[in-house]
């Protein structure tokens, strides 16, 4: 009777759920399930840093809108990805996490990197399981995609002990279940009514969109719903590109006033957490209605009481509001409210003039981010990694592609910009990819620039380079301690001697053309940016006090 191996099954597992890419390092007891993976056709991309792994899958899911797969050694590999699997859990973002572990049978005898995997994995993820037969190996990989796309979204975790996969089952014995298939449920429609009536009602109504709209597939929804009915749409931080940011309904800028003065608010697909000041006051008004859209209905009303809750799927709820909104709703694309965001947003604009268009040197960050939004191609994906970076980034930079801006998210994780980039590259090699790093969060996962190097994947990085983990101080007894970097260091001649591009720039007009030259040269690149390292970013302080 035919039989076939534990590290066998897990590859042809993987293909029948979807899987077109695993992350990893490799090592035991999982190397047979990597080069099985190959022979089913799956692209195998290994890192230098198991942290990596995991932060490259996200990126890639992200920017594919599927689960990302990323799979360890036992012992120290899989407790290197818990960083990266935490960033997934608090970013509610799908990823399929598969660990080797120490065999069952020398359970308890402190085997060799034996460690209670599952238990360590459990609070950081929606599930977490151990396989303890072969034959059931398929079951729990079919299990592990439901438990990561149902419902809320999020990390999964399977533990696979080297003995599991070493052993052989009988063809036979084994049950393969078929891929998942995300349901798409629509939302009550007394409630999607109730909406609909408000929103009839509403003077200076918004969208405040994040995530769920990206995992739903409905940015063409979402924009449908927007311009049938002339209502202004923002998004979070991760959310952006879900209408292109050069739309007459998108103000990016005059979000904190159309925030604090909007008198209906619809929610979609995102949460009331420290993003959007967890939906309170002074961040929007106390009076302001708020209608909250969520495929989990314990996100609904959560630090926020809304008016209106619906549980579905975001596009399928904008669906309903757009049919049951036609003859109720009004168009307000002509109002007075919004010719006042878009006054508000040319005001805002206009006043960075002076930062943006600066020459001074060392040179703005904000000039910076100029050169490089100038350069970017109209669909380029930008991740963005760092603090005063994020700031700058965020502020000067726009987007116009759903999907195509990554950052640290809602866990505030540096060093995601270059395993996002590999990881955006990874699933769509078409497209132009930036990484926008600080030079503190560079370092924390720099050797991956060999692996873009060893996989051919030409991301072009660049380096705010000043000098430290945040600005600098003029009094320095006035800085945190162990803030401080290092002026000037040359990360761009690592990066050549990775095999890559390096360069280093020191003037505003200097910035253009070493872009130019990156991509040029068809390797994956560094343009290391020296800027001033006394600018500050005007980020919202997180921790409980005044900046």
């Amino acid at each position: 009777m035919a039989t076939i191996s534990g590290s066998r099954l897990v590859a042809k597992a993987l293909k029948d759920q979807g899987a077109e890419v695993v992350f990893f390092l490799t090592g035991g007891p999982i190397i047979g399930a990597a080069f099985s993976c190959t022979q089913y056709g799956i692209k195998m991309v290994d890192v230098h840093h198991e942290q990596a792994a995991a932060m490259a899958a996200h990126g890639w899911g992200r920017v594919k809108g599927k689960p990302g797969v990323c799979m360890a050694a036992a012992g120290p590999g899989v407790t290197n990805l818990v960083t990266g699997v935490a960033a997934a859990y608090m970013d509610c973002f799908p990823l399929v996490v598969l660990g080797g572990s120490s065999a069952i049978r020398q359970e308890w005898m402190e085997a060799f990197q034996e460690i209670d995997q599952v238990a360590m994995m459990k609070p950081i993820t929606k599930w977490a399981a151990r396989v303890t037969r072969t034959e059931r190996i398929p079951e729990y990989i079919a299990m592990a995609f439901r438990h990561a796309q149902g419902g809320r979204p999020g990390p999964v975790y399977l533990d696979l002990p080297g003995d599991i996969l070493n052993s052989r089952a009988e063809d036979t014995a084994v049950n393969y279940p078929p891929a998942f298939i995300q349901m798409k449920p629509q939302g009550n429609p007394e409630s999607v009514a109730k909406a609909v009536e408000l929103l009839s009602k509403a003077e200076r109504p918004i969208i405040v969109s994040g995530t769920g709209v990206l995992l739903s597939h409905a940015a063409s929804e979402l924009k449908e719903f927007s311009e049938k009915f002339g209502i202004p749409a923002f998004t979070t931080p991760q959310g952006r590109g879900v209408i292109p940011e050069d739309h007459p309904l998108c103000p990016t800028a005059a979000r904190s006033f159309a925030f604090r003065e909007a008198d209906v608010v619809l929610t979609v697909g995102t949460r009331f957490n420290f993003v959007i000041s967890f939906g309170r006051s002074p961040r929007f008004a106390k009076d302001a209605k708020m209608i909250q859209v969520d495929i989990d209905a314990e996100h609904i009303g959560n630090n926020r009481p809304v008016e209106v809750g619906i549980v579905g799927d975001a596009g399928m709820v904008l669906r309903q509001l757009i049919d049951m909104g036609k003859g109720i709703i009004k168009n307000r694309a002509d109002s007075a409210w919004v010719k006042k965001l878009q006054d508000v947003n040319k005001e805002k604009q206009s006043a960075q003039q002076a930062i943006v268009n600066s020459d001074q040197i060392p040179m703005h960050p904000a000039r910076m981010c100029k050169e490089i939004g100038d350069f970017m191609d109209r669909d380029a994906i930008l991740t963005v990694d760092g603090n005063v970076t994020l700031n700058w980034g965020r502020q000067v930079i726009p987007t116009y592609q759903p999907g195509h801006r990554l950052n640290c998210g809602p866990f505030g994780c540096l060093g995601v910009g270059i395993p996002f980039g590999i990881g955006a590259k990874v699933a769509k090699p078409d497209k132009q990819v930036i990484v926008l790093n600080g030079d503190g969060a560079f370092g924390l996962n720099a050797m991956e620039m060999h692996t873009a190097v060893k996989h051919n994947l030409p991301i072009i990085v660049v380096i705010n380079n000043n000098s430290g983990w945040d600005h600098q101080y003029e009094d320095p007894k006035a800085g945190a301690v162990g803030s401080f970097i290092g002026d000037k260091v040359r990360y761009d001649q690592m990066v050549a001697t990775l095999g890559g591009y390096g360069e280093l720039v020191e003037k505003p007009q200097d910035i253009r053309p070493a872009l130019e030259r990156a991509a040029a040269s068809g390797k994956p690149a560094c343009i290391n940016i020296i800027t001033d390292k006394y600018v500050a970013g005007e980020t919202l302080d997180f921790y409980g006090y005044a900046l």
